[in-house]
């Protein structure tokens, strides 16, 4: 990923996305910022650090970079700060784990040190060979004073060593220049490669075609890992803005959990296309179909790409990356969250960055959207659990989950809606807009059915709370639509914190009346699952009084319909080991 900044789109696209649907600020920048006069005790707390996320003990990280899985370890390189909290001297710093949950660092593994990247190791992916080799792919930049963006390949100096520690750099880097006609500042980060038994590797490396706003997935060959060549035309392209963070594989038919590695091919899979759209700083996907002879992909949803854009997470999640896990034969899921506090906070607390809690991914049984759901083996931090069941939440009322410390929580409830008769119709105007219809339709603005869910990181008065909830509308033919929503703008009495609401809506059969609700809280983190990781939304919060013990867990009902919470079970979540870089 290229240098987080603060976007200034053309007015034409801004038209544009005002159409497809909303975007975030992006906070996290280099630029100089006005320096408060003083930065509140409560951020500098050491209770907003992250309990069971991963982040390293200071300084400044974003993307994951070629996860992968070797000989019995899994492994995290992600980008990396060294020297300070915000975006700069980025090198991949590495960890390994046995569980993706307890990690421990290892020194960094990629560092600029030949010409093709001595200014700058920016994001990457890795590939196994068939000989089981690992190959590193990763963009470097190499002049000063421009992002001008190439792409290297790095070895292990010792495979044998389960650990990777130490990582060569061939004399034939770089692999892919920009040609005549490219834009070589938007050219980066480059995909896991793949073969598909016709002799051929293939990858895709992000791009913006010059001069106008197309996004492009651009397309390399090659016979033997070490010379690459464009194809003709990209793999797939549209009218979006540039590709950050590409990411390309196969799925198993609807339903089925187990995952494909990214070379398995067959013309009955079906292949998720990713990209992390740099203007408004979310990961978008489409599901389709691809085909090795004419080197196309084609999304199911023709508008999918502009319009009724699927995303990972609807929060604050970006730049991610996935791998095939054969330990487990899965396809796991990570990614970046990036802070909603300010550079000055920030540079005094001396950290900025988290990663998500790894999510195995699968396709849905309607075969239109992937599913989500917390690796299993983050079940083995949960502790103390409480349980509440068959309760019903009157209109208008609350409830306080007691019997815990719910500030480092995971919390599941499934709830009941008797009757929808008195959900709200849906404005279709909305239809490609879920955050603004969630900041208008907000937790304290009352409805037919809904918002109902969960108040987190609640203080005892209520004055700050983070509210995850669900509302149901009806459209014009009466069926109903769901509306997820994670709504913080009463998360916290600091002043000069960036308290978006986000939201998405949830393709899930609520005629049944059920629908469940997952939420990781954790300090500072609300990362939340809707109908079973259906729709997810990842929140960054700055508590003031809702802190530790002083955080309290509510489920509450501001709709004109009883809600029933069939089954809660809360758990606190022990700290795992972790040694950031």
């Amino acid at each position: 990923m290229g240098t987080p900044k603060r976007v200034v789109a053309p007015l034409a696209l801004l038209l544009l996305l005002q159409l497809a649907g909303a975007s975030h600020e992006v906070r996290r920048s280099l630029e100089a910022e006005a320096a408060s006069p003083s930065v509140p005790a409560s951020i500098l707390s050491p209770l907003l650090r992250t309990g069971y996320h991963f982040q390293p003990p200071m300084n400044w990280i974003n993307d994951p970079n070629g996860p992968l899985y070797y000989k019995g370890w899994y492994h995290l390189f992600y980008q990396y700060n060294p020297k300070g909290a915000v975006w700069g001297n980025i090198i991949w710093a590495h960890s390994v784990s046995r569980d993706l949950i307890n990690w421990i660092a290892l020194d960094p593994a990629i560092k600029p040190s030949i010409p093709t990247d001595q200014f700058g190791v920016w994001s990457g992916s890795a590939t196994i060979l068939p000989n089981g080799t690992v190959a590193m792919l990763y963009t470097g930049i190499d002049r000063p004073g421009t992002n001008y963006q190439i792409q290297n390949i790095a070895f292990p100096k010792d495979p044998s060593d389960p650990l990777l520690r130490e990582w060569v750099k061939p004399g034939y880097n770089p692999i892919a220049v920009p040609e005549a006609g490219m834009n070589a500042t938007q050219f980066r980060d480059p995909t896991t490669a793949w073969h598909a038994g016709d002799g051929l590797w293939r990858m895709l490396v992000g791009g913006l075609k010059p001069g106008t706003l197309r996004g492009m997935a651009i397309l390399y060959r090659s016979r033997d890992f070490k010379h690459w060549v464009r194809a003709k035309h990209p793999l797939h392209s549209a009218l979006t803005g540039m590709w950050e963070c590409p990411d390309f594989f196969p799925v198993r038919e609807p339903g089925k959990t187990n995952g494909l590695d990214t070379s398995e091919f067959g013309p009955h899979y079906k292949y998720v296309l990713k990209n992390s759209l740099d203007l408004t700083r979310y990961d978008y996907y489409t599901v389709g179909t691809y085909n090795n002879r004419t080197e196309r992909y084609v999304p199911d949803n023709p508008t999918g790409d502009v319009y009724q854009r699927l995303q990972y997470d609807y929060g604050n999640f970006y730049a991610s990356k996935t791998f095939y896990d054969p330990a487990k034969n899965r396809r796991v899921l990570l990614g970046w969250a990036n802070e909603s506090d300010s550079v000055a906070h920030d540079n005094a607390k001396g950290w900025a960055g988290i990663h998500a809690i790894p999510r195995k991914i699968w396709l849905d049984p309607s075969g239109k959207q992937l599913l989500q759901w917390p690796v299993e083996e983050l079940d083995q931090l949960r502790g103390k659990a409480v349980s509440v069941g068959d309760k019903v939440v009157k209109p208008g009322q609350h409830f306080e989950v007691t019997g815990l410390q719910s500030y480092q929580s995971d919390v599941e409830v499934s709830f009941e809606v008797p009757s929808l008769d008195k959900a709200e119709p849906f404005d279709p105007a909305y239809a490609n807009d879920a955050q603004k219809l969630c900041g208008m339709k907000n937790a304290d603005v009352k409805g037919g059915v809904g918002p109902f869910g969960l108040w987190v990181l609640a203080s005892s008065n209520l004055a700050e709370k983070t509210a995850v909830f669900f509302r149901v509308f009806k459209d014009g033919h009466g069926k109903p639509l769901v509306l997820m929503c994670s709504d913080p703008t009463k998360s916290s009495l600091t002043p000069g914190l960036y308290k978006p609401t986000f939201a998405g809506f949830v393709d899930t059969d609520i005629s049944s009346g059920k629908i469940s609700l997952r939420s990781l809280i954790d300090r500072s983190v609300v990362e939340s699952f809707g109908a079973g990781g259906k729709t997810c939304i990842l929140s960054r919060v700055y508590p003031s009084m809702a802190i530790g013990t002083g955080a309290h867990l509510y489920v509450f009902n501001n709709g004109d319909t009883d809600i029933k919470v069939s089954k809660l079970t809360a758990w606190e979540m022990k700290k795992p080991m972790m040694n950031g870089a």
